[in-house]
């Protein structure tokens, strides 16, 4: 059982790691983008606690298959507790009301023929080369040749002076490139555009071609800036202008000529022949007649209402003339592919390019590359933006490419995704070396090759709501999801930026994509444009795990991550934990952001989650069950040096988080005698208010934490005897 066999220090550390680098250690996650995923290798780990019985350090590195195993997931996002207990043998039932999600998983479990599909994606790419290649190319000024690649074209937002009517640049600053992967600091000459390079970038001297001084900093700032042709002050955004128009100011390009020999990135300001290739550009798309770019308007919305406030209107107005050619012509040869799971894998491709196709990202002037429409979980609108090559730039022996946000970088990850299924990996640390290890027998999908004897396995995703699921009773050996917060990110919105290409192209998809738009008023997350509240939230999530729940085995476990930086956030919880009719019999720790992540870098937010184990009946370790502040924080105490056994380097933010986990499970356990479903919504809310704050509180909590060290020595010798932890079983236990 996960109680008695999960050990914190051992997924702590293979979180932690998995997490940095995501991508290598479960490359499924390549198939599309998805927000906020969970470790995959938690999830691993709390399907073999369960279900295997032997110790999780023995077990995990070994293939397994748990034939006739059923796992539910009723809010399956980017589908990854499911994804693991496909892996592993298990039947899946998943829900999710966002049709994004549902077709997410189902592109990423579905079998593909990836040879099949790899062939199917040259002849796209070559297609694509021969109608649009050469508006990717530029002259290197290094040798001359007009064959380089452009990796990125670099854009300047501009407005039209109020005053004087003149247009003039929105320029932040000037550096366009820092000294950290380049020789040299690049900056842009205020007066000519050249690009300079420069030692020091805080005393940069003078241009190399007007002699004007150079500087850092730009006019625009604080959503102001001085027209320099009549000087008077203009705001931005003027939405009355319509959608923002910007400028071409400098390329970012690849010489495979030049390289062998050329130290640093390649830099130039645009000369004329490209900017005549916009003129081409531009009438090429005007020729076209597009049937597949969507002209449809960006509803209102607490994320899309920033772009509203910039005068765009439709999602089109959200790309340049060269990526809407570039992408129009490719939607066009993938609706040409007669193979519809081929067709349907390009069409994901498709939609998941878009986050780096767009006039919305960003030049990243550190790492010297495109940040994606997604980096910050929003719609961040800014003053310089980036534009990708579409093509992509192979390296050579197109094992590698140059750049991102390209076809060829999109394929290259889809591949592995998609191999990775056929033969799944884990990692191991040795030395300082990352080891794969195949586990041999393991596999992803609903069946497997042609010619293979492994038993198909059954695949229900519903793009639906798990508020009105009805799994058979008894149907479902376990329960395993990441649900909401109730202050999440707008997922809807910022999919729709995708939604509205993908259901022009994608094939077999049912009724999930008949809706204009992913959002949906029944969506559980707070909303201040659709008016849901916390009572909606508190409602949908009780709804969710009492009917998902109805479906478990007698005593089989209902797990679930959660964090929040807020203990009022957690109360929905407890009550959808009391109404579902469980006991929380664990609060486990385990690290599931990465600290650096653009999103939460900085925000003193806990990259740890609590994984709330949950069941109708059982026992649970007398020990576990306190019910003073002081104790708690002892609690909270041997959780810490797990995940310092683990590497993890707990923050305040992970102490306070691990804390509410505690107190949220104590509060169900007392309320759980008592509960009463009848009650009213704000009722049962304030009741479980009350009840946290008769446990102390984390206030009363932190107060004891530091005093706790005395315990180490009883946790470190129950990890020597190769027990997890505190939550270890014994004689003393308490039914339920």
């Amino acid at each position: 059982m996960i109680e008695r066999v999960f050990d914190i220090p051992f997924v702590a550390e293979l979180a932690l790691r998995e997490k940095q680098i995501q991508q290598n250690y479960r490359p499924i996650i390549a198939v599309h983008k998805w927000f906020a995923r969970r470790p995959g290798t938690l999830f691993r780990s709390l399907l073999l606690s369960e279900f295997s019985e032997d110790k999780l350090r023995d077990s995990f590195y070994r293939a397994h298959s748990y034939h006739g195993k059923r796992v539910a997931d009723p809010f399956m996002g980017g589908g990854t507790p499911l994804i693991e207990a496909n892996r592993v043998g298990c039947d899946v039932l998943g829900y999710d009301i966002n049709p994004m999600a549902y077709w997410i998983v189902r592109q990423e479990i579905e079998h593909l023929d990836v040879e099949a599909y790899r062939e199917a994606a040259g002849r796209l790419r070559a297609r694509l080369e021969s109608l649009v290649g050469p508006f990717y190319r530029t002259t290197c000024i290094e040798c001359g040749s007009d064959q380089a690649h452009v990796k990125y074209f670099i854009w300047v937002k501009t407005l039209r002076c109020a005053h004087c009517g003149q247009v003039f640049d929105l320029f932040p600053g000037y550096l366009l490139a820092e000294d950290q992967r380049h020789p040299k600091n690049v900056i842009i000459c205020s007066a000519c555009g050249e690009l300079n390079e420069v030692d020091d970038r805080r005393n940069p001297g003078m241009c190399s071609v007007c002699r004007t001084t150079l500087s850092q900093h730009g006019p625009a700032a604080r959503n102001r800036c001085a027209c320099p042709h009549c000087g008077r002050t203009n705001v931005y955004p003027n939405p009355s202008q319509g959608a923002p128009q910007h400028r071409m100011i400098a390329i970012e390009y690849h010489c495979p000529e030049c390289k062998p020999h050329h130290v640093g990135r390649f830099f130039k300001k645009p000369d004329e022949a490209d900017l005549s290739k916009l003129a081409d550009v531009s009438s090429s798309w005007h020729r076209l007649t597009p049937r597949y770019v969507p002209d449809d308007e960006i509803p209102a919305g607490d994320e899309t209402d920033r772009l509203h406030r910039w005068g765009y209107r439709r999602y089109s107005e959200m790309f340049n003339e060269r990526q809407l050619l570039g992408l129009e012509l490719s939607c066009q040869a993938i609706a040409e592919c007669p193979d519809a799971r081929i067709r349907n894998a390009l069409a994901t491709n498709l939609s998941d390019l878009l986050r780096y196709q767009n006039m919305l990202c960003r030049y990243d002037t550190m790492a010297l590359k495109s940040l994606d429409v997604f980096s910050v979980h929003g719609f961040p609108v800014g003053l310089v933006q980036c534009e990708s090559n579409l093509l992509g730039i192979v390296n050579g022996t197109q094992s590698t490419n140059v750049g991102s946000g390209g076809w060829s970088n999109i394929v290259l990850k889809y591949a592995a995704a998609k191999g990775y299924c056929e033969a799944p990996f884990e990692i191991r640390h040795k030395g300082g070396r990352k080891v794969p290890v195949q586990i041999k027998g393991e596999w992803i999908g609903e069946r497997r090759s042609a010619g293979s004897e492994a038993p198909a396995r059954n695949v229900d995703l519903r793009c639906a709501s798990s508020t009105e699921a009805s799994p058979a009773p008894g149907s479902i050996d376990a329960v395993l999801t990441d649900p909401p917060y109730f202050a999440n990110v707008q997922y809807a919105e910022l999919m729709d930026f995708c939604y509205v290409w993908l259901r022009r192209l994608a094939t077999d998809t049912g009724d999930a994509f008949e809706k204009a738009s992913t959002r949906n008023e029944s969506e559980l997350t707070g909303n201040q444009t659709m008016e849901r509240g916390l009572t909606h939230f508190t409602e949908g999530l009780a709804a969710a795990f009492s009917n998902t729940a109805r479906g478990l085995k007698a005593g089989a476990p209902f797990a679930f991550t959660y964090h929040h930086n807020t203990i009022e956030a957690y109360y929905p919880v407890a009550v959808a934990v009391l109404d579902a009719g469980l006991a929380c019999t664990a609060s486990i720790p385990c690290p599931a952001e990465m600290s650096a992540s653009i999103h939460i870098n900085g925000t003193g937010s806990s990259i740890v989650d609590t994984v709330f184990v949950c069941r109708s009946t059982g026992t649970i370790p007398r020990r576990s069950l306190v019910f003073t502040s002081e104790a708690i924080a002892q609690l909270v105490s041997h959780d810490l040096e797990a995940l310092r056994a683990g590497g993890v380097k707990p923050t305040n933010g992970d102490k306070r988080c691990i804390a509410y986990g505690h107190l949220v499970r104590l509060a169900i356990w007392n309320l759980r005698p008592g509960w009463s479903r009848s009650l009213a919504t704000e009722a049962k809310l304030q009741t479980v208010a009350s009840a946290v704050e008769a446990l102390g509180g984390w206030p009363r909590v932190a107060e004891h934490i530091e005093g706790t060290a005395a315990l180490g020595p009883l946790f470190e010798s129950r990890i020597a005897e190769g027990e997890a932890d505190y939550h270890s079983g014994g004689a003393d236990e308490v039914s339920f």
